[in-house]
């Protein structure tokens, strides 16, 4: 009898551990399940170019899934959309740009998926933007555009966006405002998250503040504050820092300038008393060497951030080392 009773104890023991063990395996489960389950909650988030990717992803840090819709090297301006592009738009949680007036594109994009799905930040929201109507007469010595601002919301602006600057992103002072905007825009869309999403913007922004002093103490005394652009790109930043902008309006990176065009520099050149003249890192060498030889000055580059290479940006490359790398450059004529 008690043979049995042991024998039947046994049992019960085993039977118990077996629960036990299936338990705990269960238990086990439903944690890598709840990892798993964290994985997938984890929001995607779709840029459309260099600096607005590098503004989100130092705002979500590893909170969220950032991509780059435009690949290294694209041109921002001519960029259209593929049925891929728009799909992946389609299937991300959010969905950032800088403003219509560059990403041209984005409109029509918008009116093809469900938005409802798709939380949309315009990172230029509640920024007045700079008209840009006096581009095409660079020889308005005033500069008057850089004085006339446009409400990125009124009404109508469809009709003379083409005549809007977009390229807020080139003033430190503006990217904290676009940087505060992507973080409101990441918390709406991720809200358990919003204390690191906070940490993080401050972090990023503490670094755009001490850009902007550096550009700030180095442009305060300068006596000679113009500087000679291939294009409009740097109004906001010359604004910010009480700067003049001349830009050689018409010249194409995919043109030879004429004659005429290569007098009217040379004239511009001489009246300023210039000795440097600013082009972009897509620009064509052969008319940058054109440019110098024809004009007498110097090349420096000044880049507009609208794309980084892969391959800087695998060496570690960001928006604020190229700022700084600008801001030397610049120095070559702001002094």
């Amino acid at each position: 009898m008690m043979k049995t009773s042991k024998l039947l104890t046994i049992g019960l023991s085993i039977i118990g551990v077996g629960v036990f063990m299936s338990g705990c395996g269960a238990a086990e489960q439903a944690d890598t399940s709840s990892d798993n389950s964290h994985t997938e909650e984890t929001i995607k988030v779709v840029t459309t170019f260099y600096p607005m990717y590098d503004f989100t992803k130092n705002v979500a840090q590893d909170l969220a899934e950032v991509s780059l819709l435009l690949p290294a090297g694209t041109e921002v301006h001519d960029f259209e959309p593929s049925a891929k592009d728009v799909a992946e738009i389609q299937e991300a949680d959010v969905f950032i740009y800088n403003s219509e007036e560059m990403e041209t594109w984005v409109p029509s994009v918008l009116d093809t998926i469900d938005s409802t799905e798709v939380l949309v930040i315009d990172a230029s929201e509640g920024i007045t933007l700079i008209e840009n109507e006096a581009v095409e007469e660079h020889n308005d010595s005033d500069h008057e555009h850089a004085e006339h601002t446009h409400d990125h919301d009124e009404e109508g602006q469809e009709e003379h966006s083409h005549a809007i600057d977009p390229h807020i992103w080139l003033d430190p002072v503006l990217a904290q405002e676009e940087v505060n905007t992507i973080k409101e825009g990441l918390i709406e869309a991720d809200p358990e998250n919003e204390e690191g999403y906070e940490v993080n913007a401050d972090a990023y922004n503490q670094k755009l503040e001490a850009l902007d002093q550096e550009y700030r103490g180095a442009f305060q005394e300068a006596e000679n504050r113009t500087f000679v652009t291939q294009h409009a790109a740097f109004a906001y930043l010359a604004q910010q820092y009480d700067l003049n902008q001349v830009s050689i309006a018409g010249l194409s990176s995919e043109e030879e300038p004429s004659p005429a065009k290569l007098a009217e520099l040379s004239e511009l050149v001489d009246q300023e008393g210039m000795e440097y003249i600013y082009f972009e890192d897509n620009s064509s060498s052969k008319i940058a060497e054109t440019l110098a030889s024809e004009v007498g000055v110097e090349l420096a580059l000044l880049s507009p951030l609208e794309g980084v290479s892969q391959a800087d940006q695998d060496a570690g490359v960001d928006y604020i080392e190229v700022m700084k790398n600008n801001l030397e450059s610049l120095k070559k004529s702001i002094r």
